[in-house]
């Protein structure tokens, strides 16, 4: 039960530093609106760095469904505890979501007349909306995410200094980090890089049920994109990494 706890506060962490980036940066009258694509990269890496941070002693902080499948067909991860993990995981983005709204509620009045806008500080929607193109792009993202995570996590990736070395896993949070800010970077200019539908879902759910002023409809044609791509890609991810190592 401790692990669900860590796992729905995690979770938590990362949703609400990573909405509270696009919210900080998109929203009217915020002192970084405007910070533009690079600071959302890194406001999401680091919010996953946190997450994973709190979480990691005690759950292993995947606080993604997806990772949670990808481990499971891995073989790292028991079967019996998946159910539990993705439901903390999805409670611990709403939540996550709706502390961002309460935070910058009079930031979203101030923005009650950009529904797109709005929309977007809480999940992901495609800069070109083409649903096959977008669930391939959420695939591929979400594949190299898990992979890598699967890789680092290798008992015999390590680095020396000397006499001294350590797994690569050992130091965890710092290469996801990374991980994440390269994706972002390198791959979330079509669809925003959801790889989580933790990170998705859960707050395109809060969006739908909070009284947010001037908000339009959560996008719900397109929701599955950001749940079915990042499933997928970590199952992929997982099969590719039993068959090379």
């Amino acid at each position: 039960m401790i692990q669900y706890v860590f796992e729905f506060i995690g979770t938590l962490v990362l949703v609400l530093l990573g909405d509270g980036v696009c919210a900080a940066t998109s929203l009217n009258k915020s002192k970084a609106q405007g910070g533009g694509w690079v600071v959302i990269a890194l406001g999401w890496g680091l919010a996953v760095m946190l997450g994973v941070l709190i979480a990691g002693p005690v759950s292993g902080a995947h606080l993604n469904p997806a990772v949670t499948l990808g481990l499971a067909i891995a073989g790292s991860f028991p079967w019996a505890s998946v159910c539990g993990y993705i439901v903390a995981q999805m409670m611990g983005g709403f939540v996550g979501a709706c502390l961002v709204w309460s935070f910058y509620k009079d930031h979203y009045k101030a923005t009650s007349d950009q529904p797109d806008t709005i929309l977007g500080t809480f999940c992901t929607m495609p800069a070109i909306e083409n649903k096959a193109r977008n669930f391939w792009c959420e695939v591929v993202a979400t594949w190299l995410l898990v992979f890598c995570i699967l890789a680092i996590g290798r008992g015999s990736n390590v680095f020396s200094v000397g006499e001294a070395s350590a797994s690569i896993g050992a130091i965890g949070s710092w290469p996801v980090t990374c991980v994440i800010m390269s994706i972002g970077m390198s791959l979330g200019g079509t669809t925003g890089y959801a790889m989580n539908p933790a990170r998705d879902l859960s707050p395109r759910c809060a969006h739908a049920i909070l009284p947010i002023a001037g908000k339009r409809d959560s996008g719900w044609g397109y929701s599955w994109v950001p749940v079915a791509g990042p499933m997928t890609g970590a199952a992929l991810a997982a099969l590719l990494y039993l068959l090379v190592f």
